[in-house]
């Protein structure tokens, strides 16, 4: 994303629209044919697109503005509000182990941003977009699950990936941004990787993972993406960050110990 060479805006648009020709031709050759699913389920399809786009916006503009480990940290609270939701959908109070493994992940993600917790002051603007980021990404999660019920995964991330790049393309222009880049290679990486491997693994999981287990999965990331801005940007690893990312691993080995009533939210209200 740091690499694009176009606006931040600009680059979610590249990322929805190149990955279009992928997920075309991944889904007719996997049986999954791209076709209008109807006026009721297209519209839930638009709003998770409206989600994804404002949340890419909103997200790859915090990355220029705070660092990497805190920018998807932030960008994922959308990972306990997608796990609440699971718990509303199954009607329940989370068992004693999920409830372990939400303080514990809570208790990582809080110690992953513990050593920027200084700098804040300099990273606000930035911390905050990926926090609006992550509560646009909880919405566009609550419509694909929704969605997930009745589609299958690769014409539904196709459909809302091209609702996305429709809604980004007119906003980057307003902004005055660069929207053609000078090298084409990081915004095709972008969208290969985040889009059509990362998205259609995560539109897949929706439908055959419970909520609790796919959100804990995506706090993966903030861990992920601190060691990247330690590898790539210099960004300093404390301790308390290590700490930070084995709290998140242990948790999601955690949740995964077999225990009653854990089933997918597409199950969850059949």
């Amino acid at each position: 994303m740091r690499l694009a060479g176009v606006g931040p805006v600009a680059a979610g648009f590249w990322r929805l629209f190149l990955a279009l020709p992928f997920l075309f031709v991944i889904a007719r050759l996997s049986g999954q044919p791209v076709h209008w699913p109807g006026r009721m389920l297209g519209m839930i399809i638009a709003f998770a697109g409206l989600f994804f786009a404002a949340d890419l916006a909103a997200w790859h503009a915090g990355i220029h503005m705070t660092k990497l480990g805190n920018a998807t940290l932030f960008g994922n609270v959308a990972s306990f509000a997608f796990a609440a939701w699971g718990m509303w959908l199954a009607r329940s109070w989370p068992s004693p182990v999920q409830g372990a493994s939400l303080i514990l992940a809570a208790v990582g993600a809080a110690l992953l941003m513990s050593s920027s917790a200084e700098l804040s002051l300099r990273n606000l603007h930035g911390d905050m977009l990926a926090l609006f980021a992550g509560l646009l990404y909880a919405g566009y999660l609550i419509s694909v699950e929704r969605a997930r019920e009745r589609l299958a995964p690769l014409p539904l991330l196709f459909l809302a990936s091209l609702f996305g790049a429709a809604m980004l393309l007119p906003f980057s222009i307003a902004l005055g941004e660069t929207v053609i880049p000078a090298d084409w290679t990081f915004v095709v990486v972008l969208a290969i990787s985040s889009q059509v491997i990362g998205q259609g693994l995560l539109v897949y999981a929706i439908g055959a993972l419970p909520p609790l287990i796919v959100g804990l999965a995506l706090l993966t990331q903030p861990a992920i993406s601190a060691m990247v801005g330690w590898l790539a940007y210099g960004e300093t690893l404390q301790p308390l960050d290590w700490v930070g990312a084995a709290a998140i691993a242990a948790a999601l080995v955690l949740v995964r110990l077999p225990q009653r009533g854990l089933q997918p939210a597409s199950q969850a209200t059949s």
